[in-house]
């Protein structure tokens, strides 16, 4: 019942915001699913679609509608997956509505528990749940979802506006945001500083959404947070404006040992020319997914796929992360099965993905 009422308020929010134009911050706890780069809201995107009328394109008939969560206001869930949502509605029979959410977790259970069909989540994430782990290991197991397409990679950042700060090393008896407690950012948080020999008990915590993180650091109050998102991302943007602002690289022992352990972790590299910084930052990264409830029907999930990959040019001119969109990569996924719809897509496309 509280996760429905959760579900319902977060759908008046996002109802609200696109009636009134608001611009304001959602509260939603936010996790690694919640990466803040806005490049196009969702709200332009859904009225771009509807002013384009009920004429379909393409995919295959008998579309439902299908609720989509995704992140907070001001994540990159929520904008991306508000231009997705949009392009698939005005080149389907299916229609799709991208609302905020408190990300990952929050949209599995909302999955879970019927209050939506589709979900963006963190590959590691998505894991926990379906092995019932970490985040899921009091909740239970919860496996009744399957995975859509992985869509771009969220690089771990660890921000800091204290220039003696200059590795994972340094964050010894500092204060530190590791995210909201129990998130996805918290348990990366964790992962990394393990790799350096440190724990939570070698820091002073703070478990703080992205916004109050960079809020907090524009004031003062914590010496540096971690924050899983797609770079670049708009908290750290908006913070770079005021403050000068360092991410912190990863050296390759440590990657090579987060890996081993930790094998969702891929390494990766933010250019210096995201946050112009001097130099490009090395660091490591999970997977952006997009997941659907099994009973989804096949039509719905393939029109989803349809609605974006025959549509990257147009996607990528509305929001940046487009450009990371590559077939390859969607079917990349081996943690989590893939739904019948989405390996239909693949199939006409020459690729084979494992499904249930």
């Amino acid at each position: 019942m509280k996760k429905k009422l959760a579900l319902a308020l977060s759908i008046i929010m996002a109802c609200g915001m696109t009636l009134a134009g608001c611009n304001s911050s959602s509260t939603a706890t936010t996790d690694a699913g919640t990466a803040t780069d806005t490049t196009a809201s969702a709200e332009t995107t859904e009225s771009t679609a509807a002013a384009s009328g009920d004429v379909k394109t393409g995919g295959m008939e008998g579309g439902t509608s299908l609720s989509f969560t995704t992140g907070g206001d001001q994540g990159t869930y929520y904008g991306f997956g508000g231009v997705l949502a949009g392009k698939v509605s005005e080149s389907t029979s299916t229609t799709v509505t991208a609302i905020t959410s408190g990300g990952s977790q929050a949209n599995i259970e909302a999955l879970d528990a019927g209050d939506a069909e589709l979900g963006f989540v963190q590959s590691d994430v998505m894991s926990y749940a379906y092995e019932g782990t970490r985040l899921f290991e009091e909740l239970g197991k919860m496996d009744g979802f399957s995975t859509v397409a992985a869509l771009y990679m969220e690089q771990v950042q660890i921000v800091t506006v204290d220039p003696s700060i200059k590795s994972v090393d340094d964050l010894k008896g500092k204060n530190v945001s590791i995210g909201a407690a129990g998130s996805g950012t918290y348990f990366n948080a964790l992962d990394v500083l393990e790799a350096y020999g440190l724990s939570e008990s070698d820091i002073n915590p703070t478990y703080q959404s992205f916004g109050d993180s960079t809020e907090a650091l524009q004031d003062g109050k914590i010496d540096a947070a971690f924050i899983v998102a797609g770079a670049p991302t708009t908290a750290v943007t908006s913070l770079a404006t005021s403050k000068e602002v360092n991410i912190l690289s990863l050296d390759d022992e440590h990657i090579a040992a987060l890996i081993e352990k930790s094998p969702f972790y891929t390494e990766n590299t933010i250019p210096k020319e995201a946050y112009g910084t001097a130099e490009d930052i090395k660091t490591v990264a999970v997977g952006a997914v997009v997941i659907a409830k099994d009973d989804v029907s096949e039509a719905d999930v393939y029109n989803f796929m349809y609605g974006v990959f025959e549509n990257v040019d147009t996607i990528t001119e509305a929001h940046a992360k487009g450009a990371e969109l590559d077939l390859e990569f969607a079917a990349s996924v081996t943690s989590v099965p893939y739904h019948a719809g989405a390996a239909k897509y693949f199939e006409e496309k020459g690729i084979t993905v494992p499904t249930k």
